[in-house]
């Protein structure tokens, strides 16, 4: 006798010709901004429309890092509850997320490195996030396995130890969420294509879809990297956003022996060991914009160069699977997150780069929050996409990221 599975969040359902809020794009931050509008909103009546299945495509295609320690005042805070919320909504959704809390050591190559993570670090601790700057020996204790000696190609001065953060279960996630959400109501129509949205005197009326046209008066684009494009072509509304592909891959199973997450801007890598002992390293991006998830020699040769240097136990270690994902990059990497402006009704949550994972928690209830009322949370504000025209770009970046095929 055969078994026949269902999904968690239920068969798919017939597509209404009318709802109270749709949701292009069924990633994590279009799933948490659903199940929080049911859940605290009791907007119920909610359609997310995926093109091709729940979790295709960031959302499946990251190393499920989580952490708070960004760079500015308005990005920590959304960061941090981000964080709080994980163990939250494990006991809320009644899905175990697989949230492991081993922190995040962020190595440091030169004084200049170390002057710039006082700074971060300060910022962390003013908003009651726990970070430490540490020295190379410290960070040896911490990870026995690191190479601290001189004669690497980027000598470890020391490191920023952000013990908060962790690892979430990136397929967890997904599939909790979608259960939470289906179980307050919100329908979840996977292979259904969104392909325009209808406006009318400056508002939102409805979206046609590869099934049937859907009358709303709300609508939220959150399609990761295909975003900004979506946005362009159905609505006109041009974003400063570069998509580009993003690798990462696993090794062979190994015995432990990272106990946190380690990452290196100079090397542009980062390295993690997974609950069944891969060791799981990403980081570096095509130069290019292109929408491709392609898989490059190039970087398997440049992860393999940059971790035999600073993990040189890695040596011989054989590369099992690598795959491709897209981050939307914006010039001063933090997101838009907008709505009521060009169109009544229409709200976008877009150009995460590859932070979007970390943020889905917090950001999906204030999104529902967004949505429900019509007026943005402060919480949200500074995310605007008027910032550009205001210059009030945030200070993620030293100076602004052009992201061209000159590059």
């Amino acid at each position: 006798m055969f078994w026949k599975s269902k999904p968690l969040w239920g068969n798919q359902t017939r597509l209404k010709s009318s709802y109270d809020a749709v949701i292009i794009g069924g990633g994590l931050h279009g799933l948490a901004t659903a199940y929080y509008l049911a859940k605290e909103h009791g907007l119920t009546d909610v359609a997310i429309i995926e093109k091709r299945f729940i979790g295709f495509g960031g959302a499946g295609r990251n190393t499920a890092i989580v952490r708070a320690n960004q760079r500015t005042q308005y990005n920590v805070p959304l960061y941090k509850e981000a964080l709080d919320l994980w163990p939250v909504l494990t006991k809320e959704l009644d899905y175990n997320l697989m949230f492991n809390n081993c922190g995040n050591l962020n190595l440091m190559h030169s004084e200049a490195a170390m002057k710039a993570a006082r700074m971060t670090i300060a910022t962390a601790q003013f908003h009651g996030v726990e970070s430490h700057l540490i020295d190379a020996k410290q960070a040896k204790e911490l990870v026995p396995a690191l190479n601290i000696s001189e004669d690497i190609t980027f000598p470890i001065h020391g490191a920023m130890f952000h013990p908060p953060g962790g690892i979430v279960r990136h397929d967890a996630v997904v599939w909790g969420l979608a259960k939470g959400a289906a179980k307050h109501g919100v329908d979840i129509h996977q292979h259904t294509e969104a392909t325009a949205i209808h406006t009318e005197g400056g508002k939102i009326t409805g979206v046609e879809t590869s099934r049937g046209r859907i009358h709303t008066p709300r609508v939220l684009v959150s399609a990761g990297g295909y975003s900004a494009g979506l946005i362009y072509h159905m609505l006109g509304i041009k974003l400063p956003i570069a998509v580009l592909t993003i690798q990462a891959m696993v090794t062979q199973p190994l015995k432990p022996l990272l106990d946190h997450v380690v990452s290196s801007g100079a090397y542009h890598c980062y390295a993690n060991q997974t609950l069944k002992g891969e060791i799981a390293t990403g980081a570096h991006m095509d130069q290019w914009p292109n929408y491709t998830t392609q898989n490059t020699a190039h970087y398997i040769k440049h992860q393999a160069e940059a971790l035999s240097d600073w993990l040189p136990c890695l040596r011989g270690v054989k590369f099992m699977r690598i795959w491709g994902g897209l981050a939307d990059m914006t010039p001063d990497m933090a997101p838009i997150m907008d709505g009521n402006d060009h169109f009544e009704g229409f709200y976008m949550d877009c150009g995460w780069g590859y932070f979007g994972f970390k943020s889905c928690s917090a950001v999906g209830k204030y999104m529902a929050q967004y949505m429900a009322s019509g007026h943005c949370p402060d919480m949200l504000k500074p995310f605007n996409l008027r910032r550009y025209e205001n210059h009030q770009l945030m200070g993620e970046t030293a100076e602004l990221v052009s992201y061209t095929p000159n590059n």
